[in-house]
């Protein structure tokens, strides 16, 4: 398994660079939000279905945009039905809600669900003749559809810049991806202004999912020069200003930085893969409805340590980005504990059950293989020890 596992990521690293990769048209800073509608209408496009979530519109973040919309004469619909772990249902219902509006353009805006939510239902309309379930997995998908432009509201997933979705099934609970270029917004706004409102945990909690897509891409088999800029970048980043806007939700240049560095995880993380503190995490989010950036929390330095000295030659690099007096790998691991610990984030969880080990250790494996290219590929063994370590 592992010797197939490995050939499968090595033809797909050599056919990497021939793929159709892009990055989507950037507004970034605060207010930028507001020139959302002139990208839009510059394209000619006029029927813009706004999906987001009820938090989005409880704090008031849609009116100032849905005005600008309505000032340029453009026909706007909002749908608000998506919840945290979107599941296939949802995403269907929304492809259903786009196709009755007749809309030309989707902007999501949100955190990472409402996006990859988006993303999902932008695959059913280009794809009619494929389920959800059909196109999990990589390069399913192969056709573009609608305009997509994405507006993080958290500063963590990355999703804005990834050609990922993740979504829940509604029948089995399990979380897959769907992985296509494809999926890659045309347009992304990073407006830190849309982020001073997080509260102190979800800041958090989004913050460490952005650095451990930072650390996956960099210690991955797939990375690549362009990849290892982008993650160091944002590991430099998230260490130093993660704790400022935990601290200080005001700070808008630190917010500013962190949503720069969540969008950095993110171009690096799409080429390079995520790994086992992923494929974990999806399955106790799936299980126990653990928030999944706290349960990226908790599963990081497990997992790095049961990979063992192999990766500390990486860890080293990542330790001088982060400005570490002591550039080992050991220090690096302890960094990011510490850094874990100063966020009140959890160590482990309550929620989890020994007689659960099997099922979320074998879909961890299945989720990982033989797709990611982590840098040691684990056994069930190896997944038992890392959940023995955060089961309190």
């Amino acid at each position: 398994m592992q010797v197939l596992s490995r050939l499968y990521q090595s033809a797909f690293y050599i056919a990497t660079p021939f793929l159709p990769w892009r990055t989507p048209e950037l507004l970034e800073g605060p207010g930028t939000l507001k020139h959302l509608p002139a990208l839009l209408q510059h394209r000619n496009l006029q029927r813009i279905l706004v999906v987001t979530d009820a938090g989005v519109e409880q704090a008031g973040l849609l009116g100032p945009l849905l005005d600008l919309f309505e000032q340029k004469g453009m026909t706007v619909d909002v749908w608000k039905d998506v919840t945290p772990d979107p599941t296939s249902t949802q995403a269907a219902s929304l492809a259903e809600a786009v196709k009755r509006f007749d809309a030309d353009a989707i902007a999501a805006v949100g955190g990472g669900s409402v996006i990859d939510c988006a993303k999902a239902a932008r695959a059913l309309i280009a794809r009619p003749d494929r389920s959800l379930s059909e196109m999990r997995g990589v390069l399913k998908i192969r056709r573009r559809g609608l305009f997509f432009a994405a507006v993080p509201t958290t500063a963590g997933t990355g999703s804005e810049a990834t050609a990922a979705a993740v979504i829940t099934d509604a029948d089995t609970h399990e979380k897959y991806a769907l992985i296509d270029t494809c999926l890659i917004p045309d347009a992304a706004v990073l407006d830190a202004a849309l982020t001073v409102q997080l509260p102190k945990r979800l800041t958090a909690a989004v913050g460490m999912d952005a650095l451990t897509h930072a650390v996956e891409a960099f210690i991955s088999r797939s990375r690549t020069n362009e990849t290892d800029r982008h993650a160091a970048e944002a590991v430099r980043l998230l260490v130093k200003h993660l704790p400022i806007v935990y601290q200080n939700g005001d700070n808008l240049e630190s917010r500013r930085l962190v949503l720069h560095a969540a969008h950095l995880a993110g171009l690096a993380f799409t080429k390079a893969f995520i790994g086992n503190v992923h494929a974990l995490a999806h399955q106790l989010g799936a299980q126990y409805r653990i928030p999944h950036g706290e349960a990226n929390a908790m599963l990081l330095v497990p997992v790095l340590r049961q990979y063992g000295s192999r990766i500390y030659p990486r860890l080293e690099k990542l330790a001088a980005a982060a400005g570490l007096s002591q550039t080992d790998g050991a220090a690096f691991i302890e960094l990011l504990n510490e850094l874990r610990q100063s966020l009140d984030l959890p160590a482990g969880t309550e929620s989890l059950q020994t007689a659960d080990y099997p099922a979320i250790s074998r879909a961890a494996l299945r989720e990982a293989n033989p797709l990611y290219p982590v840098p040691v590929m684990f056994s069930e063994r190896d997944m038992y020890e890392v959940l023995r370590s955060i089961h309190l």
